[in-house]
C-alpha cells in the first residue's frame, strides 16, 4: 500500500510539473513569437543595409536598380507597423539573453523608443529617395540610416559581451 502510495505521489507530482511548464510555455508563446518576427525584420534590415553598404564602401559595384530596391525594402520595412512585436515582458531578462538581446528599459516610462523609431523611418525614406542617384547621394544618406540604428541598438540592446 506505501509503495502505491508513493508512485501515485510521484505521478501526481510529475502530472504537475509538466503541466505548470505546458502553462508557462503557452503562456509565453506569444512573447517568443513578437521575438522571432521582430529578429526577422532586424535580419532584413541588415540584408539590405549590407547590399547598400556594400556598394558604399567600394566592396560591390554601385548598381542603381538594386540600390533604389535595397532603399526602398528599407522604408517598407521602418514603416510596418511594429506594435505586436514589443509586447512588455518580450526582454531579455524576462526571456533570457539565448532568447533575446532587448533590454526591459524599452518600455520604460522615459523610454524614447518611438523617436528612435521614427528616426529610423525618416533615414531610411530619405535614402529611398536618392538611392538610385548614383554612389555619392547613396554615400551621402546612409549615415542617417546607420546613426539610427546604432542609437537604439546602443541604448536597447544588451551589449556583447
Amino acid at each position: 500500500m506505501k509503495k502505491n502510495f508513493i508512485a501515485l505521489s510521484g505521478i501526481v507530482l510529475a502530472g504537475t510539473l509538466a503541466s505548470t511548464a505546458i502553462g508557462e510555455s503557452h503562456a509565453d508563446k506569444s512573447h517568443l513569437q513578437a521575438v522571432k518576427a521582430r529578429q526577422s525584420q532586424m535580419t532584413l534590415y541588415s540584408f539590405n543595409l549590407g547590399v547598400l553598404g556594400d556598394m558604399a564602401k567600394g566592396a560591390t559595384e554601385y548598381d542603381a536598380d538594386v540600390a533604389s530596391k535595397a532603399a526602398s525594402n528599407l522604408a517598407a520595412l521602418s514603416s510596418l507597423d511594429q506594435s505586436r512585436l514589443w509586447p512588455m515582458g518580450s526582454d531579455n531578462s524576462e526571456l533570457g539573453t539565448d532568447v533575446t538581446e532587448a533590454l526591459p528599459k524599452i518600455w520604460a516610462a522615459d523610454s524614447d523608443i518611438g523617436t528612435m523609431g521614427k528616426a529610423l523611418a525618416d533615414s531610411t525614406a530619405a535614402l529611398s529617395g536618392v538611392a538610385g542617384d548614383g554612389l555619392d547621394a547613396l554615400r551621402g544618406a546612409i549615415g542617417g540610416v546607420g546613426k539610427a540604428c546604432g542609437d537604439c541598438h546602443k541604448a536597447y540592446r544588451q551589449p556583447d559581451s
